[in-house]
């Protein structure tokens, strides 16, 4: 089985986006796909095929302050504001296909991380539902700045914190040859947060959660050898920006936003042959 493997990044996602869009819009389709923070608030999208709507939303709503920023942060506990950002969008403003998203056989999973136990949660979303938008919502909840999310008897936030690139889990599920986006350039190596005071604090009744928070950098660093140690094998193609992508975590500037995706849609476009051909040589089912 072929599966695609999207790593987050916050507004780096929008990177990811315009590379899937113009996939999309190709006709290149996966059987499983798997996304942490970005790569799960933008990634549905894949599934419920409608390309260009992660940057339009985000444009659209790049000043208002019930979407994002300290306002948000203020009145809601939330830097994106869960009521309007994962609920109203989708139902009045730039409206979700749920439709398109139940019907389209992609298997499509979300990753959290469950922050009582510090280890990573994986979701299956097949239907949309309040629940489904929550489970995404909680991939992309990133600590210091979003309240815990409560779903199904765990204690979520952003997924990213326990596995950023969850190539391996994709694999152990039997897909066997996979497209991993990453949203930093190749040589990256990351290092510790220099916002771990503040994480302690805001995530000091999660011991566990700290103590995977302190060594994300090392959990990233290996899983970036292992995606390129896959890489090399030739069962999994990895798409990288070739630079680092200039915009921040939380970002307002429209023109910054569109700045990255073209940089995506035109990685996309370089890429196209090749991911056609990759999957083909995989057996894919879909055309």
């Amino acid at each position: 089985m072929n599966g695609l493997v999207l790593e987050g990044g916050a507004m780096r996602g929008l990177f990811t986006a315009g590379v899937t869009d113009v996939w999309t819009e190709a006709g290149i389709e996966f059987d499983g796909l798997i996304g942490v923070s970005a790569g799960a608030a933008f990634g549905c999208n894949i599934k419920s095929r409608q390309p260009g709507r992660a940057i339009r939303y985000n444009k659209r709503f790049a000043h208002d302050p019930r979407y994002s920023g300290w306002h948000s942060l203020w009145k809601s506990g939330d830097i994106f504001n869960a009521q309007f950002a994962y609920h109203e969008v989708p139902a009045k403003y730039d409206i979700f296909d749920d439709k398109a998203f139940d019907e389209n056989p992609l298997a499509f999973y979300v990753v959290c991380t469950d922050v009582e136990t510090g280890k990573p949660v994986y979701k299956q979303l097949t239907k949309t539902s309040f629940d489904c938008y929550e489970w995404i919502r909680a991939s992309a909840s990133m600590p210091i700045v979003s309240r815990v999310v409560q779903l199904e008897g765990r204690k979520l936030l952003d997924g990213g914190i326990t596995d950023s690139i969850p190539l391996a889990y994709f694999e152990q599920l039997g897909y066997d040859r996979n497209v991993v986006i990453l949203t930093q350039p190749e040589g990256y190596v990351k290092g510790p947060n220099r916002f771990m005071p503040l994480i302690r604090w805001s995530l000091r009744h999660y011991p566990k959660a700290v103590a995977a928070s302190r060594d994300r950098h090392l959990m990233y660093n290996e899983q970036v050898a292992y995606v390129r140690r896959r890489e090399q094998e030739g069962n999994t193609l990895v798409i990288r920006p070739d630079e680092t992508l200039a915009i921040g975590h939380i970002e307002h500037d429209a023109d910054r936003m569109q700045h990255i995706y073209d940089i995506g849609r035109r990685k996309g476009e370089a890429t196209l042959t090749q991911v056609r051909k990759f999957l083909q040589e995989g057996g894919t089912t879909h055309q």
